[in-house]
C-alpha cells in the first residue's frame, strides 16, 4: 500500500525529533570529554582559539562552561575583535573598564599606541 504524503512528512518530523534527541544525548558527552581534556591540559582561550581570543585566568573545567548558549542566535551584536593586546595572551576590545594588564602596562612606561594589536 502506497504511504500518502501526510503520513512521509508525520515520518519525517518524528524522525527529525528523533535525531535531534540523539545530537543532543552525543554531544552532551563531547562537552564532557572537551571539559576533562581543557582541565587536565590546563588550556586557555588562547591556546583553543589563538592570541586574539578573550583572556581568563586558567579555569576549572566547571568554570570553563559556556553561559549561555545560543548568544549567537539571538540577535545580539558579536563581541568587537580584540585591539590591544600584552604579547602574553591578554587581549582587550578598547570597550569598557581598562583590564588590570593594560593599566600596568601603561604604568610601566608603555603606551597604548605600543599595545595595539598590529594587522
Amino acid at each position: 500500500m502506497a504511504k500518502s504524503l501526510q503520513q512521509v512528512l508525520n515520518q519525517i518530523t518524528k524522525l527529525e525529533k528523533e535525531a535531534a534527541a540523539l545530537r543532543a544525548k552525543e554531544a552532551a558527552g563531547v562537552i564532557e570529554r572537551i571539559r576533562e581534556a581543557i582541565a587536565h591540559y590546563e588550556l586557555t582561550p588562547a591556546d583553543l582559539f589563538g592570541p586574539g581570543a578573550p583572556s581568563r585566568k586558567r579555569a576549572s573545567a566547571t568554570a570553563a562552561a559556556p553561559k549561555r548558549r545560543g548568544a549567537a542566535k539571538t540577535g545580539k551584536a558579536a563581541a568587537a575583535p580584540a585591539k590591544y593586546t600584552d604579547g602574553a595572551g591578554r587581549t582587550w576590545t578598547g570597550h569598557g573598564k581598562r583590564p588590570n594588564w593594560f593599566k600596568e602596562a601603561l604604568a610601566a612606561g608603555k603606551t597604548a599606541e605600543d599595545l595595539l594589536i598590529k594587522g
